[in-house]
This record gives C-alpha cells, structure tokens and sequence, in this order.
C-alpha cells in the first residue's frame, strides 16, 4: 500500500483498511466472503445468502485531491453523486461518470461502466492508476499497471468481486465548464444516425463546433436522435430536469439546449433514463408529489426489488388476465459496422423503445484488460435497453433474454454481466478469457473465497 504519508484522510482511511481487515479474518475458514452492501445496481438474480458481509461503508468517500496535477484517491464504495459532488467545486470529474448516481466507483470498475464521454475516455477502469484490493486470500495489495501485481490490474475489471474488492482507486481527473450545450440531431433511420456519429467521433466535432459527450436515443425505426454534447463558459438560460420537466422527451422537442455541468451528468437518473414510466412517477401529479428527493434511480431500484421479493403486481396482473412479462434489462457493446444488423433484428423480435446508443473506444491501443477483451482500434457502440416484454403463450419465460445474448454472440459484440445471462459454461470462459482468469483465482484466492465470476454472473451464487 502507498499511503503512508501524514495526511488526514490517509490516517482515516489506513485505520478503515485495518477494520476491515480484522473483520475479514473473524470470518472462519472454509466459509465465503460477500460484501454486507444495502443497494445494488446489478440486475440479475442473486441465490439467498448466509455467507458472512464485509461491511465497507466506511469506504464511501474522497480521501485526496491533487487539483493541479488532476488526481483523486477515493475510496471503493464512494457513489459517483459524492464523488461528483467533491470534485465540482475544483472544477474537475471523473473522466467517465456513469449514468446513475448511487454506482460506486469500485463498482464501475469491476463491473465496468460507460456514459457519453466514453468515445474519448473509454471505460471507468480506463483512468485508474493504481487501487489497494482486498483480496480473497485477505491480502491488501497495492496493484498497478507496471508492478508486481500488475496481472491482477489488468484482470480486475469485469470480475465483479469474484478476486477481491477495491478499497481506495486513485483516477485521473479532467477539467469542466461550467455549461453543456447540448444539440439534438434528428434521423429518419438508425442507420443514418450511426453513420454521422461515426464521423463525430473521429472529429470530436460537427458543423464546425467542438463534441465532448456522444450519445442516441431509438423512439422508434423513423425517429431517432443524436445529442451532441459540448463545453460552455456561458448559456443564455437552463433547463431543470430534476423535478417537473423529462429529459428524455426534450430530445424530441428541442434542437438545443443548455444544462449546468451537474445537471448533464445526472440528466438521465430523475426517470433513470425512462424506466420511471414504470411507476407512474412521469404522470405530473405523482412527479409534484414526489419531488426531486424521490424522483431519482435509487428510489425505482428500491420499488423494482420489493416487487422481485413480493410479486405483487404480478400477482394482479395475472388476476386481470394479463400476459406474464420478462424482464429484457441489458446492456451490450458492438463493432460499429455490426450494430444496424443487430437493431434491424432486435427491432423485429424484442419490441422495447426507447433504446439507448452510446459510442466506446478504448482510451488507449497499448491496454489489455483481460476479461473484457475489445479491439482498441475499433469504435463500438453500447446498446441499452431496460423494459418487460409480453410472452406469447408457452413462450419461454427466458425468450428474448436468449435471443440478445445469442446474436451479440453470432455478431462479435460482448455483452455486460451485470444482468441476466445464459452462457453454457464452456463458452462463457471462451468469450471471458477462462485461462487468465483461473491464474488470477489461483493466485489471489486459493482457497475459492469469493464465488468466481461463472458462478456470481450466470449460476446466481
């Protein structure tokens, strides 16, 4: 570990290293490890548990900014809202900020991550340098790209907790404006819209006018959108999305638009891009009821979880003669020259809009990350799409779940495993490099500690 220097949030956070480590090793021997965690952003079923929890609250917070040079040690439960929140008074962020506000860090790194800047910055794990991981033997290594555990650096994202957990990460940081100036480029046709985000993101600019944020929004095959986001000192006014107006249906009313740096990060996470529709909270009367406090991701998480434990409006859609419904909620990633294939099919056989578009490259050509391999040369595009879909009569309850991880497959494209997934097991550790993997296991939890990655993404351990 490198922080051993006389600073108040080291000394605080070296006395939480040591907590943590006492707490780890009441826990017997032959017994699993889990992290004792309140909220989730994962969306896959997760088997009942009575494996002992590390509590890591105490991680959730910015041990140091360096402001000039543009770095932050933060710890590895810090949600991206208190992270956002501590850098903008130094006029900085995080190089990539996921969506939604309660993602942890950590979580974005092991779990992987990605928002409108990611045509230029890559993934979250893209601006680590180096992280203090708490392995499943019960180590606390320091792990960096060049030194003695620099393999497990470069296995650590998509591992999902399955080799340890990250205590403190220090990122790289970049300069904000005080304003985005947003514009919204309709299209008659997805395929159309890929082409000129393909330009932009070679550009970083169009019509003369520089793009720092990328990212598209599918309401349907003749209407689509691409915004545009870049950095503004100044706007004549602003728009509010955190309470009575929706960010995602301005995209269909307005060419422009300005937002504070605060509010664009956190525009989509009000109705958790358009899931709120689910509970009612875009009907004005539920959103004057609501306001701001409830009207944010954390708050739907909360209500979808009770409903996956209760079944209630299962139950009573059922009673009303209503067809059951699948939960389609994933993201995956493909070569640019292979999405229009993949929508053209998913339009036909998953009836889901809106769906979002979101452009990745990786950062930079020289990086490997071992298990979540991508061509550092290619420009890929992240489609999401959160909704239930109708079964028809006899249909397998897991129809169209199969049907997007088996053409991501066919198509080249990788697919995020934050969700459901099917794989048999042989090809997951095809697609998720098995052989690394199980070096890295062996190395950082011999004794099988921590479920692996199989086990926690597809079998629900």
């Amino acid at each position: 570990m490198s922080l051993t220097d006389q600073h108040p949030g080291r000394e605080r956070y070296l006395r939480q290293v040591e907590v943590v480590r006492d707490q780890y090793r009441s826990i017997p021997a032959g017994q699993p490890v889990r992290l004792a965690k309140k909220t989730s952003n994962l969306f896959r079923p997760r088997a009942g548990t009575t494996a002992p929890g590390l509590d890591v609250a105490a991680f959730d917070g910015v041990i140091e900014i360096d402001a000039r040079n543009r770095w932050a040690d933060v710890g590895g439960m810090t949600t991206y809202e208190h992270l956002v929140d501590a850098l903008l008074p130094f006029g900085l962020m995080p190089l990539v900020v996921p969506e939604l506000k309660t993602i942890t860090l950590g979580g974005a790194v092991t779990g992987l991550g990605i928002e409108s800047s990611s045509f230029r910055n890559g993934m979250p794990h893209e601006s680590v340098t180096e992280m203090d991981i708490l392995t499943g033997a019960g180590e606390v290594l320091l792990v960096d790209g060049t030194g003695e555990h620099r393999d497990l650096f470069r296995g650590f994202p998509n591992s999902y907790g399955s080799l340890g957990y990250a205590l403190r990460l220090r990122i790289e940081l970049e300069d904000v404006r005080p304003y985005v100036h947003l514009r919204h480029l309709r299209f008659g046709s997805t395929a159309d819209l890929l082409a000129v985000m393909a330009e932009v993101c070679a550009a970083h600019s169009h019509d003369g006018e520089r793009v720092d944020f990328v990212d598209g929004t599918v309401f349907s095959r003749s209407e689509c959108y691409l915004t545009l986001g870049g950095w503004s000192d100044s706007a004549p006014t602003t728009s509010d999305y955190t309470w009575h107006d929706i960010y995602y249906r301005s995209i269909q009313r307005r060419d422009e638009d300005w937002l504070t740096v605060r509010d664009y990060l956190w525009r989509w996470d009000t109705d958790w891009f358009w899931c709120s529709r689910a509970f009612y909270a875009q009907e004005p009367l539920v959103r004057r009821l609501a306001g701001p406090r409830l009207l944010r991701s954390d708050t739907y998480w909360k209500i979808m979880a009770f409903e996956e434990r209760h079944h209630w409006k299962g139950r009573l859609d059922a009673r009303r003669g209503q067809p059951a419904r699948e939960n389609v909620i994933q993201d995956v990633e493909l070569p640019l020259q292979r999405v229009e294939e993949f929508l053209d099919g998913f339009q036909r056989e998953v009836p889901i809009t809106p769906f979002w578009l979101c452009p990745l490259r990786q950062r930079r050509t020289t990086d490997t990350w071992e298990l979540y391999r991508l061509d550092a040369r290619q420009l890929y595009v992240n489609v999401g799409f959160w909704a239930s879909v109708a079964l028809a009569p006899g249909m397998d309850p897991t129809h169209h779940n199969r049907w997007v991880e088996e053409e991501v497959d066919r198509l080249g494209g990788r697919k995020s495993l934050y969700s459901t997934a099917f794989y048999e097991e042989e090809r997951f550790w095809e697609l998720y490099n098995g052989p690394f993997y199980h070096r890295l296991k062996s190395r950082y939890d011999p004794d099988g500690r921590l479920h692996d990655l199989y086990a926690k993404c597809v079998a629900a351990r």
